[in-house]
């Protein structure tokens, strides 16, 4: 399905009068789960990019508004809710402009003040009411639920990569990770805290973005950008202002080990840019 500005043009003009003559602008950074537009100055359309995604969109229209007026920076609020049309099968948002640029492109003054307002983020939205919250589940990809979902994928990935990566200790923490388990209270769960879905404004922390894998269960695979972004310090102070315990964190490391390795093993599909910043991140996380 192409999915571009002439359809939104029409699902705009079909739906939402009002803004018909406003102008609409693809994204520089598109995701991959919704193909998103900017509509005006003020607005911003997303679409699911396949079938497998819509579910995110009413879960983000249900919860998000709920979750948005207790954390210490912006998230996205959607306004609108559209409905599938003939060139178009499934259910859209509409949401407002958050201002700021991601932070893959956008200059971070501070690294370790950064990982700080991340911190303060998390532990945040953490804390926050999880009453009637979506579960784990294959449509979020098990994030908040068990690494035991990846262990074979994982351990095939630490097969294929043997004499290009420290196969012994890979294993180690791997087989250590599964054997732990979350024992606090269910939480909030992103579901993918990086680079690309951070904003950023005047160098510092302006919004968190894309909350389409959000689910209530273990935090773990939220932190992995601990190894994946921060380092030195800034990793220091984010791991140290994180209210988790061990456990969590050994969790942490190995959800970020399995993504890097599917892609450094070719098993998910990636470019060779991020196949090598897939080895750096296995070379941060073993140590």
């Amino acid at each position: 399905m192409i999915i571009n500005e002439i359809l939104v043009q029409s699902l705009i003009a079909k739906q939402f009068p009002e803004w018909e003559n406003l102008p609409i602008r693809s994204v520089s950074d598109q995701g991959w789960d919704n193909r998103t537009f900017r509509l005006g100055d003020e607005l911003l359309v997303r679409l699911p990019s396949s079938q497998k995604y819509t579910f995110q969109v009413e879960k983000e229209q249900a919860w998000l508004p709920k979750i948005a007026p207790h954390l210490p920076c912006a998230i996205p609020v959607p306004i609108a809710l559209g409905q599938p049309e003939v060139d178009y099968p499934w259910k859209w948002s509409i949401y407002k402009w958050l201002k700021g640029e991601s932070a893959l492109h956008g200059q971070i003054d501070n690294l370790e003040k950064f990982a700080h307002d991340l911190a303060i983020f998390m532990n945040t939205f953490q804390q926050i009411d999880t009453t009637g919250g979506p579960l784990p589940s294959a449509q979020n990809f098990y994030r908040g639920g068990s690494l035991l979902n990846y262990d074979g994928e994982t351990r095939k990935a630490i097969s294929l990569l043997a004499g290009n990566i420290d196969h012994n200790a890979a294993l180690e923490l791997w087989g250590k990770a599964i054997n732990t388990k979350y024992t606090g209270h269910a939480v909030w769960v992103h579901g993918d805290i990086s680079l690309g879905n951070l904003l950023v404004a005047d160098g510092n922390l302006s919004a968190v973005i894309d909350f389409g894998q959000l689910a209530v269960g273990d935090p773990a695979c939220d932190l992995t950008i601990a190894w994946t972004t921060f380092h030195g310090k800034s990793r220091e102070l984010f791991i140290q202002s994180i209210l988790v315990d061990q456990g969590t964190w050994i969790r942490a490391q190995a959800w970020g080990l399995w993504k890097a390795l599917i892609i450094a093993a070719g098993i998910s599909e990636a470019n060779n840019s991020e196949k090598q910043n897939s080895f750096r991140i296995i070379r941060e996380i073993l140590g």
